[in-house]
């Protein structure tokens, strides 16, 4: 079985990528895990063509979407970490999911979306520079909990947990209960 962890950081030693290294070392333990860093991803902007619509791959143009479309439908759990920017999950990320859309979803005829993933596992991590406990009160880890989260929710995963670290710039040393919690949550998948 395969689980498959999407870094949207650009950090690949950053607090992200820590995280989502201890889910996938617990995720190892029953699981085949690949690894893509989306920041090393060639991706170009959605046209709004609306080809991909239903359940066809992204038409143009030719790039690193579409191979990541059919690793994330050929998956059998899903691991994503962004950092919060602007109460919201990295450009990078979003720029991805735009243009995989119809690995996450199809349409039943009438034009409902119809999850392709239902009961598939999903973890999501993040992380952001503002304090405990002003990232909840400005909303900033959450915002882009909520937007990971909508993705998957509309593609049918069960997130199984979360793992939110705050106020990275003046805290930036990782607690071990952090690391205990991301392995935990990777033996879920």
């Amino acid at each position: 079985m395969k689980v498959l962890v999407l870094n949207g950081s650009p950090r690949k030693k950053g607090t992200v990528a820590t995280l989502l290294r201890a889910v996938a070392e617990g995720a190892a333990e029953r699981n085949e895990i690949e690894w893509i860093n989306v920041y090393d991803l060639s991706i170009h902007p959605c046209l709004g063509c609306m080809k991909c619509w239903p359940g066809h791959d992204c038409v143009p143009p030719q790039d690193d979407a579409q191979a990541i479309a059919h690793k994330v439908s050929e998956a059998r759990g899903l691991v994503v970490g962004t950092p919060t920017y602007w109460a919201n999950m990295s450009g990078q990320l979003k720029l991805l999911f735009d243009r995989i859309v119809p690995a996450f979803v199809t349409e039943n005829g009438s034009g409902m979306p119809v999850p392709r993933h239902r009961g598939k596992p999903a973890v999501v991590v993040t992380s952001c520079t503002t304090p405990w406990p002003l990232d909840l009160l400005m909303g900033q880890s959450r915002g882009s909990l909520r937007a990971v989260r909508e993705v998957l929710r509309y593609a049918g995963f069960d997130l199984v947990g979360k793992l939110v670290k705050p106020g990275t710039k003046a805290h930036p040393e990782m607690p071990e209960g952090l690391l205990r919690k991301a392995r935990r949550l990777g033996r879920k998948l």
